[in-house]
């Protein structure tokens, strides 16, 4: 750094350009009355296609996939650049501003469940899918999704912003979480080395709450990142993202919440996606 920043005594926020600095403030509520629409469906899913979002949309895909038709869902995009997540209906199901978020009205009465890995959680026990009942599988699972949700922040708000959104590039955050980013792919890159997925043979909430993160990354966002952490050489990475990519839920599931797809409503609106290519799992379109 060019200029050593000394930290005043009481700190007071100030604009300090960036994407998202019109939106940030140090304060939480709602910030304008704004009702959120309600489809038809027991689930109504309001997010983004960003890796936290596409969790929640992948899981309701594989459900479906699965043949679990009461997981039928209706996805109402949230443009977080706009600032639709300070409207008083999001914040009364996420006080946090911050999707996914999800109403539940598959039941006697509707209720909210936030953030994205109590979504996952939620979802897979009341489905009894992608979640083992019996420890140590379900200990396992549980553990590498609490690892997912303790790792993100340092991807995405740590290098990612200083990498990609930050209005002046710094050396000293970027190699911080450059370094914390790759020690993160390498902590999975040996795992996967051990086994085909994060919690065992078979695909969990875990590997569904990582995914989107680790792919996004593999697949150059940020600009590129991808050469600029040199993540070829994690191949064991490599090789479980490959696979994730194909499976039908995935396709979808990057596409929910998108600028090819911005809202979902049933499975026909798929097939109103006009670029096929968006299809071959091979293309990526995470955050678009």
């Amino acid at each position: 750094m060019s200029d050593t920043y000394t930290p005043p005594a009481v700190w007071q926020p100030s604009e300090n350009g960036g994407k998202f600095s019109g939106i940030n403030r140090p304060t939480a509520g709602a910030r304008e009355e704004k009702e959120l629409p309600v489809g038809e469906h027991p689930f109504q899913l309001y997010s983004l296609g960003t890796p936290n979002g596409i969790k929640v949309t992948i899981m309701f895909e594989e459900l479906l996939e699965r043949g679990y038709a009461g997981a039928e869902y209706d996805a109402w995009k949230i443009d977080i650049s706009e600032g639709d997540q300070f409207g008083s209906g999001f914040v009364d199901l996420n006080p946090n501003s911050k999707i996914p978020a999800l109403l539940d009205r598959s039941g006697d009465e509707a209720f909210r469940v936030f953030e994205s890995g109590a979504i996952l959680q939620h979802l897979a026990e009341k489905f009894d899918y992608l979640l083992p009942k019996i420890n140590p599988a379900r200990a396992e699972t549980l553990s590498w999704l609490s690892w997912q949700l303790g790792t993100a922040p340092f991807i995405g708000g740590g290098f990612g912003h200083f990498y990609e959104y930050a209005p002046e590039k710094y050396k000293y955050p970027i190699d911080r979480y450059a370094m914390e980013t790759k020690r993160i792919f390498d902590v999975a890159n040996n795992r996967l080395g051990e086994i085909r997925f994060l919690a065992g043979d078979d695909l969990t909430i875990a590997d569904i709450a990582t995914y989107p993160w680790l792919s996004a990354l593999y697949h150059g966002a940020y600009s590129g990142s991808d050469r600029f952490l040199s993540l070829h050489e994690y191949e064991n990475v490599g090789r479980w993202v490959k696979e994730i990519d194909a499976r039908p839920a995935a396709i979808r599931g990057r596409l929910v919440n998108s600028k090819a797809m911005p809202e979902r409503h049933s499975a026909a609106d798929f097939g109103k996606i006009e670029d096929k290519s968006l299809f071959d799992p091979v293309r990526k379109r995470i955050g678009d």
